[in-house]
């Protein structure tokens, strides 16, 4: 039986603020006291303190919403909208973490990108950086935009993807050949006997399927100019429309072995060491306002509460496909060469 999101969205908005701040806090400590002494100290310290934040989210997928997925997190990066900062906790540690947050702009964002590269050329780690070339998350009203500009300008027409836009992905090929020795394409589909997963289904702790095809691409395979890059990302996705649609005919990518790579013990560990330290938290504070008039412990109890509920309304809507920014495609314009919003569909490794 399905549980009311709103009977758990309080308790881990709860153990998500409290280990929020205290994992922001530490980030901000370390940006100031550490970083300007060792880049390098700073950034393997960061990775084990973020990952106590992360796992929060790898464990309410994986034993809450028990969402069977393949997935990774470690030295996670990603490119993405300037506008993700500003998430409470999740963006402030991006932006600790050194992802890189873009305007839209291209004429701002090609050096930002171009600084962003350069700062991981001394990453003392392997790291994943993730891209989403089609620029936006998918929906049907973005597709039909799309089709629409396909069949103009006499392209193939996209049934169950966007049209890439390469500029971004040119600009990271081009600054990073030199010590990224791969790119895995990773294709996300879901059976069509499953509904998607969605922030609001995973609070109630209803499962899903996900199912990811990844492909590896050496470097060395990709071309060396950047009009032959952006072709070679076109094909790509064309290749992975028609896997898309062998996907919902079939339901399996093909005939390679499906991979189940359970669920990580480490994220569990780390949710039930933060609830621990949460229901102390709460136990003192209880101890507190008892000697508190009443009126003001009712005050803080029900700004708190409003606090954990906002902060909650936003992520979800943050997760939702219907608050991503529309596709806007005119017949004049190219989408292959427009600005890029990566996110996640292109990922450049250095494992």
């Amino acid at each position: 039986m399905a549980i009311p999101a709103a009977l758990v969205v309080v308790p881990i908005g709860m153990l998500f603020i409290l280990s929020g701040l205290i994992v922001n806090s530490i980030q901000a400590v370390l940006f100031i006291l550490v970083r300007p002494a060792s880049k390098r100290v700073y950034r393997r310290i960061n990775k084990i303190i973020v990952e106590l934040l992360w796992l929060e989210l790898i464990w309410l997928i994986d034993w809450w919403a028990c969402i069977k997925r393949k997935g990774c997190l470690g030295s996670t990066l990603a490119i993405i909208k300037k506008e993700a900062k500003h998430l409470p906790f999740i963006g402030w540690s991006m932006w600790f973490s050194e992802y890189v947050f873009l305007e839209r702009r291209w004429n701002k964002d090609e050096q930002t990108l171009k600084s962003g590269f350069k700062r991981l050329v001394d990453f003392p780690m392997p790291f994943w950086l993730a891209l989403y070339v089609e620029g936006t998350r998918f929906t049907e009203a973005k597709l039909l935009a799309a089709q629409e500009y396909a069949l103009s300008r006499g392209l193939p027409i996209p049934r169950n993807v966007l049209i890439p836009r390469t500029k971004g992905f040119v600009s990271a090929v081009n600054n990073m050949r030199s010590f990224v020795p791969a790119i895995y394409d990773c294709t996300v589909a879901v059976p069509k006997s499953q509904p998607p997963p969605t922030m609001v289904r995973m609070f109630r702790g209803q499962p899903s399927v996900v199912n990811v095809e990844i492909r590896r691409h050496s470097m060395e395979e990709l071309p060396k100019t950047a009009d032959g890059i952006a072709q070679w990302c076109k094909d790509v996705f064309v290749t992975k429309d028609a896997l898309l649609e062998k996907y919902l005919s079939r339901d399996t990518f093909g005939l390679q072995e499906r991979q189940d790579i359970g669920r990580p013990k480490k994220s569990l560990f780390v949710v039930v060491s933060w609830s621990c330290l949460l229901i102390f938290i709460l136990v003192k504070l209880f101890q507190w306002t008892s000697i508190l008039a009443s009126w003001a412990a009712i005050a803080f109890s029900a700004f708190f509460l409003l606090l954990v509920v906002g902060v909650m309304q936003i992520l979800i809507q943050s997760s939702e496909s219907e608050h991503s920014t529309p596709l806007k495609i005119t017949p004049h314009q190219d989408p292959t060469t427009e600005r890029l919003l990566p996110i996640s569909v292109k990922t450049l490794t250095t494992s």
